[in-house]
């Protein structure tokens, strides 16, 4: 009688667990596989000998990417020789003035006159009369007024509005590259500052340079 009912409750466990399991194989479906999966994975890899460490190599960024030129930013004011009327090549006082012009590999020098009866150019370095026709045709362009007929504009005498027409003719600034710490002026070319006042005035120039140093 011991013997029936133990092997009859055996039977009621087995399937207990058997209901269980049907249960969760309904519900769970993925346990079936998931779990006999892992139970391979971790078998496998105790049994495997390990690979050796990698060594560790530096961002791609690093390796991968081109170094890039860093632009430069540089600016000062310089004053030009005070001049009277006249057209004067001041390339040599300019390049003194700014040896930080020899620091560029690549870039571009701006110079900016802040004066409007003056003005910057570039022309002829060789021969001065070539400076003294451009005065010349200049006076011819926009000439003095003494009889107060031309210009409405005379505050501070007779040459003052000319060489505001002069200044607006040639322009307030002038751009020049640099290269390999030199300015790539031509053969023939020379910055000229021309004022176009009797009277000697004190110029100031802003100088930017932008580019890559070297």
């Amino acid at each position: 009688m011991t013997s029936w009912s133990q092997t009859t409750s055996n039977r009621a466990s087995w399937l207990h667990i058997f209901l269980i399991l049907i249960f969760i194989l309904a519900f769970f479906p993925d346990l079936f596989i998931t779990v006999p999966y892992l139970i391979y994975q971790l078998l496998s890899s105790s049994s495997q000998p390990r690979a050796p460490p990698q060594p560790e190599l530096p961002p791609c960024s690093a390796i991968c990417t081109p170094a890039i030129p860093t632009m430069s930013w540089f600016q000062k004011r310089i004053t030009l020789p005070s001049r009277s009327r006249g057209s004067y090549l001041v390339t040599d006082h300019i390049v003194s003035q700014i040896p930080e012009i020899s620091s560029y590999k690549t870039g571009i020098l701006h110079l900016f006159v802040q004066h409007t009866s003056c003005a910057l150019s570039l022309n002829e370095n060789y021969d001065s009369d070539v400076r003294e026709d451009m005065s010349d045709a200049l006076d011819r362009i926009a000439p003095e007024d003494h009889k107060g007929s031309l210009y409405r504009h005379s505050a501070e005498g007779p040459d003052d509005m000319p060489a505001h027409v002069k200044s607006s003719l040639i322009g307030a600034s002038v751009t020049i590259p640099i290269t390999n710490g030199r300015l790539a002026t031509g053969m023939w070319q020379g910055i000229w500052y021309l004022e176009f006042r009797t009277s000697k005035h004190i110029r100031n120039v802003v100088a930017t340079i932008q580019g890559e140093k070297a």
